[in-house]
């Protein structure tokens, strides 16, 4: 028996077992879950109805990932699973789905802050931005530098997230489909959506260590 999505074994909504008139149909059909890995990147095409490919990725480790406060996107490299509201075994196995919680790395996001505001994105960057001796640091245009001094009035960041920067992994969550479009790209999670997931999983981890 294959996969099917129909929905004529469901009762209607009176509670009536509803007449086996027919068998299964091809345009009802469904297939075995992509459950997308952490891996080197591994894709297969699907033929699917209408002559269309569907790209089901098995392994993803990388994706694109928008700063939506900043306005910017960047390719960054994938770290794992952290969070699914659906299912914790998703969790355990690093598999990437739709609305999943992960961790990525963080440099790109760190590297276009630094040469965009031209000031170091943590406290502790600052201390270590100091030009070493010998070297002359960087001349810039009057012109780029009133642009710089421009930008740096609205050079703000989450105290949420500078504690990621300094860590070197940011939280963000999947929006694409990685078993239909062979992608795994999404949002870099900010003001009280990262508030609400890292409160959820600080409250996981204290259920596991009393649990332990």
């Amino acid at each position: 028996m294959g996969i099917s999505r129909s929905s004529r074994h469901k009762r209607s909504a009176t509670g009536a077992q509803r007449a086996h008139y027919r068998k299964k149909r091809k345009f009802e059909l469904g297939r075995q879950p992509a459950s997308t890995r952490l891996g080197p990147k591994r894709i297969h095409t699907v033929r699917v109805r209408g002559g269309n490919f569907k790209y089901r990725a098995l392994r993803l480790d990388s994706g694109n990932f928008a700063w939506a406060s900043e306005h910017t996107t960047r390719k960054t490299r994938l770290i794992g699973v952290v969070y699914n509201a659906s299912n914790n075994e998703l969790v355990r196995t690093n598999t990437f789905v739709k609305g999943a919680i992960i961790q990525v790395d963080a440099t790109p996001f760190r590297q276009w802050y630094e040469a965009h505001y031209a000031q170091p994105i943590t406290k502790k960057g600052a201390a270590k931005a100091s030009v070493p001796a010998g070297e002359e640091p960087v001349k810039k245009s009057s012109h780029v530098q009133r642009i710089l001094e421009d930008r740096k009035k609205d050079a703000k960041i989450d105290p949420l997230l500078e504690q990621q920067f300094l860590a070197g992994r940011l939280y963000a969550a999947i929006a694409s489909r990685p078993g239909q479009s062979g992608r795994a790209d999404g949002y870099i999670l900010e003001g009280k959506e990262l508030e609400f997931y890292v409160r959820k999983l600080r409250s996981g981890k204290q259920k596991h260590a009393h649990n332990a």
